[in-house]
């Protein structure tokens, strides 16, 4: 299969878990490569060649430099589509515009305040930073309404984009598990049926299993 691609970053990340969950869909090979952000690592000139913000993801692939999760995981289902779950992204173009709405509306409309909570309580508690309670908030009332509109398309479909697992239901993995399995807040998901039923389908897939086995593994161990 030829040269593993490298993936810079902690699984913990959001986003990098996000490009994990993709290449072991694809069933692509891959390096994890620990960066320290604690010691400064994320900021050094070396890496900030190939991650040019100073954060994580990067993604290195022979010659080819990648940083934004969602751009690095089309790329992936691209560069490697006749392999592993082959309609991740689609089989033709309708497929692909559907899949792309559906991202475009986690990136826009679910991430932001599912990250913000994501941030207020898993996060900050470990980095002993005080809580927003007017974030939290506000936050949770956005979720909300997103997650009802989801629960009406999911209503409709087994999945965001259609009837088949995609990149579009990838991307919510997780931001999703951190809120349903490490705060009080995943009766936001559980509580509607349809979204419930849809994250007990998508979370229980075994790529994204070994995923969230690798972020309760210690740094030490290598992917």
């Amino acid at each position: 299969m030829g040269t593993p691609v490298k993936v810079y970053g902690p699984p913990l990340s959001t986003a990098v878990s996000r490009v994990l969950a993709c290449l072991l869909e694809k069933d692509v090979p891959f390096q994890l490569i620990s960066v320290n952000m604690s010691k400064g690592e994320h900021k050094k000139p070396d890496y900030l060649k190939i991650q040019p913000f100073g954060q994580v993801p990067a993604f290195q692939d022979e010659s080819i430099s990648l940083f934004e999760s969602r751009a690095i995981c089309r790329y992936i289902c691209d560069k490697h589509a006749r392999q592993g779950n082959k309609g991740l992204y689609g089989v033709n173009p309708l497929e692909k515009a559907s899949i792309d709405q559906w991202l475009e509306a986690e990136g826009q409309s679910f991430n932001p305040p599912s990250s913000g909570l994501v941030f207020q309580l898993a996060f900050a508690p470990r980095m002993k930073i005080k809580q927003d309670e007017a974030i939290i908030k506000q936050s949770e009332e956005k979720l909300a309404k997103v997650l009802d509109v989801y629960d009406k398309r999911l209503g409709e479909t087994r999945y965001l984009a259609g009837d088949e697992f995609t990149l579009a239901d990838l991307s919510h993995l997780p931001n999703t598990q951190y809120l349903v399995s490490g705060t009080d807040k995943g009766e936001l998901f559980t509580s509607r049926m349809n979204v419930g039923r849809w994250w007990g389908e998508i979370s229980s897939r075994e790529p994204w299993k070994k995923v969230v086995e690798m972020q309760n593994t210690p740094p030490s161990a290598k992917a």
